[in-house]
This record gives structure tokens, sequence and C-alpha cells, in this order.
């Protein structure tokens, strides 16, 4: 295997963090991923704490490394604060974790690296013109936009005002585990978050990713929405996927 097509990508996520090796001419990770829990308050230090012992245990693959992280990042900084402390907010997370690492490290949104993953790796080699719009459903619900195969960055869509609610504060996978809804009811929820975003930037084709895709069988059919669905082909594995295919092309830039 060429190790310069070998790149280490790591997903900081609400409650997990986890890493592992990439193929990028195939697009799947060539060991196990390693998953260390988010430590709570998810703090700039802490995280970057983690993000080593991830890059430490795979320190055989050299070269930059991506990592995702939940919220608007803008030239490695991040710039909103969701589900991690606000101590993030104008904190330059690329030089904190290249410090913590020794090592080049590219930051992006993790939807917009699932995105690109999906993209280049998944659903979207079927669909390579028009609008298409990848939703993680996790924590939260990230947003990836794409326009004839190009990502607009850092959309966010999930904190589009839905009632006295946003769409992720309605319908995050999380919050039918929090509330204990069946998956009839939690697809009612979705369903009206997928609506509110339609309304906004209708999108010909919507993908749902995250860690609860695996069961898609079990509430896809039952979303009642206008765009064409589809599930992720990377699933749960399209951040780490996504993150080490920005590394790659920011150093091959």
């Amino acid at each position: 295997m060429e190790q310069s097509r070998t790149v280490l990508g790591i997903d900081v996520g609400g409650s997990g963090i986890k890493g592992a090796p990439v193929d990028l001419r195939r697009g799947e990770l060539v060991e196990e991923r390693l998953r260390i829990d988010t430590p709570p308050g998810a703090e700039p230090d802490a995280v970057a704490e983690v993000v080593a012992r991830i890059v430490s245990h795979f320190g055989h693959v050299g070269g930059p490394v991506g990592c995702t992280f939940p919220a608007v990042i803008l030239g490695g900084v991040v710039r909103t604060a969701a589900n991690v402390s606000e101590a993030w907010i104008g904190t330059d997370a690329a030089a904190l974790f290249a410090a913590a690492t020794d090592r080049e490290i590219v930051v992006l949104n993790d939807a917009d690296a699932a995105g690109r993953a999906e993209v280049r790796f998944g659903v979207g080699r079927d669909h390579p013109r028009g609008v298409l719009l990848m939703l993680t459903l996790g924590t939260g619900i990230g947003s990836a936009l794409f326009v004839d195969g190009r990502l607009v960055p850092n959309t966010e869509l999930g904190h589009v005002s839905l009632g006295d609610e946003t769409v992720e504060e309605r319908a995050a996978a999380s919050v039918r585990k929090e509330k204990d809804l069946s998956w009839p009811a939690w697809a009612a929820r979705l369903s009206e978050a997928i609506n509110a975003i339609d309304a906004l930037v209708w999108p010909d084709v919507v993908v749902l990713g995250g860690g609860v895709s695996r069961k898609a069988e079990k509430f896809v059919p039952l979303l009642d929405v206008r765009p064409t669905l589809a599930t992720a082909v990377l699933r749960n594995e399209a951040g780490i996927v996504g993150a080490a295919l920005a590394a790659h092309e920011h150093h091959r830039a």
C-alpha cells in the first residue's frame, strides 16, 4: 500500500472521539478505529489530549492528520460551540492540536468532512449534479451542502428554528434516546426537521448519515418528505474518511 495515500483521520464528536488510518484510493479504514469518550465538558486542552492519544496510537502513519470538529471552522479557528465548551470559540484548533501532537493538523467541520467522504466514495457518486444535502444524525444534526459536487462549507442547518426549538433539539438521534421515542414518533420529528431545511435550500437528494443510519430500515421508510432520500454508504466512518481526505488534499495543494 502506498503510504502517501494512507492518511490518519480523526472525528471529534459530542460523545466520542475516534480515529483510524484511511486508504484514500478506496475510502476505507485500513485498521480498526480507536474510540475514546469525549471528556466531560469537552474543554480545549482535554480534547487536544485525546486527539494526541489517538495520533500516538497510530504513530506509524506519517504525514498530515485530518481532524473534524462539531462547529463552524474558518482557517482552522473555531467560531461556534453548540455541543462543546464555549471556551472553544476563537480557539485555533489546528494550532492547538498541532502543538499537542507535533504533527501538521487540518481541521474542518465534522458534517462537511462526512459529506466530502460520501460525495467522493459513497452515495454522491450516483448524484454528481444538482443539490445534495447530507445530514449527520447524532448528538446534534450536522449538515453538508453540495452544489454539483462542490461544498458550501459550514452550513450548520441543524440550528434552523423549528417552532420553539432548533432542528437538532427536535430531531437529533440523541433526542430519540433521551425521550425514549418510538421509531415512528422520531421519524415524524425528523420529517418536520427535513421539511424545515428543505424550505430553505431545496435539495434534490438528502443523504442520512451518522451512527443511526445503521438502522435506516427502521425509520427511513416512515419519513414524509419531498426530496429523494438516500442512506450514507460510509455511515459512521464518513467523518474519519472525510478528515483524512481533507488532510491529503490540503497537503497536496
